[in-house]
């Protein structure tokens, strides 16, 4: 059964199919198209027999040479075009998403566990990746839902510990909630590849289970929002269900009907909770995006004198601004650290996406430096600048020195810290 449509409680629609539906069967008369005086009447024309060296030429369309039997070439950048399309629309066209705006990233969270807990017939489990965002068991218990963990991050290589991941999805009962970060995993920075998240949208799908995104960080990963939304639209295109969480709250169902049903129990959610939430937010999106979403006309007249094209360009513009810079700062702390000898390799922090850094550090060393140097063990990299990585890669080099390097070293860390404006120039 899918997923999400097995939870529905029929009760609850009890009076939404009460009133029935009245559908009108729409007859229309089909007739032929008139003939193009070129192309038409090449292709109505009677036709020889079949011959080896048949060749027409008459077809205005570009054939070539390289296809077999000369069929009509379809450019490569079409097929891409078509794929963005298909990949955008489909679910929007076919009425099968439902979102409903919520009070940032948490709340969108907080009101997909609060759904997801008053329609389960019974409870199933959620797995949260081990780690997590620290806030997302509280989501989850508050609304009494059970909570296991998978298998996500892997300290010998900094990395996504695959194998252990899908045998622990593989082991999880069909119906179970699948928490999955969309980019910029939080707070380890690694994120499956696109065959990962495939094999993963596989067996996810082939066991039932329920996908739910946290999608926070999108833009910041890799720069371009599209690719950093690739994974959800995987779940999107393949006409299952899914639940993404942003600063909105979206559900993507099987059909238009659950989409409705979803819709309105979501607002009964909702209602004793923030009831409506701030405009202001909403407007101020849907005025930068103006250009690709159609706005509800009553809204846009109000706004239409702010709207144009360039604030598009002008945000995508930001937002690769603040990808790079991250990234930069990757490689300024790498350079940091590999220019000082610091044992070990550090090329993780490189391969690593989104705003943390989840060091190899051993739990003692995270305990000296946050206790001394009020250094996480997530360290967020937008938080750093050209004043303040040499001071974390001067920590971490002294930390992973021998012991009498670390006494000589650390007095000259502190005294360094001293000197150390109070606000970094980037």
């Amino acid at each position: 059964m899918d997923a999400l449509g097995c939870w529905l409680n029929e009760t609850i629609w009890a009076l939404n199919e009460s009133k029935g539906s009245n559908s009108i069967k729409v007859k229309r008369e089909m007739r032929l198209g008139g003939v193009d005086h070129l192309a038409g009447e090449c292709c109505l024309q009677k036709r020889p027999q079949p011959s080896e060296t048949e060749f027409r030429h008459g077809c205005l369309s570009y054939r070539g040479s390289q296809l077999k039997d000369g069929q009509p070439l379809v450019l490569n950048v079409v097929k891409r075009a078509e794929k963005l399309i298909l990949n955008d629309f489909t679910a929007i066209r076919e009425n099968r998403m439902t979102t409903v705006q919520c009070v940032s990233g948490s709340g969108s969270l907080r009101v997909g566990a609060e759904f997801l807990a008053r329609h389960c017939p019974q409870l199933r489990p959620v797995y949260l990746s081990q780690p997590t965002y620290e806030n997302h068991p509280s989501f989850f218990s508050a609304v009494g839902i059970p909570i296991e963990i998978y298998r996500y991050y892997d300290p010998a290589t900094h990395g996504v510990n695959f194998q252990g991941l899908l045998e622990d999805l593989d082991s999880a009962p069909a119906g179970a909630i699948v928490m999955l970060h969309a980019c910029a995993h939080n707070p380890t920075g690694v994120d499956p590849t696109v065959q990962q998240w495939e094999n993963m949208r596989q067996l996810i799908r082939s066991k039932g289970l329920l996908p739910f995104f946290d999608c926070a960080y999108q833009g910041f990963a890799s720069g371009n929002q599209d690719v950093d939304a690739e994974p959800v639209r995987m779940f999107v295109c393949d006409g299952g269900e899914c639940i993404v969480a942003q600063s909105e709250h979206g559900d993507v169902c099987k059909t238009a009907d659950i989409a409705s049903r979803v819709e309105s129990q979501l607002k009964l959610v909702i209602r004793p909770m923030y009831s409506n939430p701030p405009v202001h937010g909403a407007l101020l999106v849907a005025t930068v995006l103006e250009h690709r979403h159609v706005m509800n006309q009553h809204i846009w007249n109000i706004y239409k004198k702010m709207s144009s094209k360039e604030l598009y360009d002008e945000w995508t513009v930001e937002l690769r601004s603040m990808a790079d810079r991250i990234i930069r700062v990757r490689q300024q702390l790498y350079d940091a650290l590999s220019s000082r000898g610091t044992p070990g390799d550090w090329t993780y922090i490189l391969k690593q996406i989104g705003t943390f850094a989840y060091t190899s550090l051993s739990t003692q060393q995270v305990s000296f430096m946050t206790e001394e140097y009020h250094i996480d063990l997530r360290i967020n990299i937008a938080g750093l600048g050209t004043n303040t990585v040499p001071y974390l890669a001067d920590v971490i080099h002294a930390i992973e020195s021998p012991v009498q390097r670390l006494q000589s070293e650390v007095p000259a860390v502190e005294a360094w810290q001293r000197n150390l404006p109070s606000y970094p120039d980037n």
